[in-house]
């Protein structure tokens, strides 16, 4: 009985791209919520981050492309493998921007201090290696490559 019921929930559950359309749309749509307030406030800040460590202050521009651009092209599907490396790879440096005093802290409630931006930056990763699936403007040519 246990093994009918489990053989039922895995027909009724196995659906890896639309799996990979949801993994897409969370990820995608939480990075536009960063992205949308870059537009709104700016990046003067992060051009200051990196002027204080030696970096020209024109690179925080590439935020855009890291939080609008490579995240609508994640929801949508288009060029998604190469979108997910640009938008983990936007994360890391984030990461080491602002974070990197947070790496051995645990918050109030227990987490990991770095956990969002770990969260986002595995997710990346995931996204790029699974691929966009088939529902996606450029669904994945991976048969084409074998």
């Amino acid at each position: 009985m246990i093994t009918r019921l489990n053989q039922a929930f895995i027909s009724l559950t196995s659906h890896p791209d639309f799996g990979k359309l949801l993994l897409r749309l969370t990820f995608g749509v939480l990075m536009l919520f960063h992205g949308v307030a870059k537009v709104q406030h700016g990046v003067s800040w992060i051009a200051g981050m990196l002027a204080a460590k030696g970096l020209p202050g024109f690179i925080a521009y590439g935020v855009f492309i890291g939080e609008i651009i490579t995240p609508l092209l994640i929801i949508i599907g288009l060029f998604t493998r190469q979108a997910a490396f640009i938008y983990a790879f936007n994360i890391l440096v984030a990461t080491l921007l602002v974070g990197m005093g947070k790496f051995f802290t645990l918050t109030d409630v227990g987490a990991w201090g770095l956990e969002s931006e770990a969260l986002y930056f595995l997710g990346g990763l995931s996204i790029m290696f699974l691929g966009a699936g088939k529902y996606a403007l450029s669904a994945d040519k991976e048969k084409e490559w074998r």
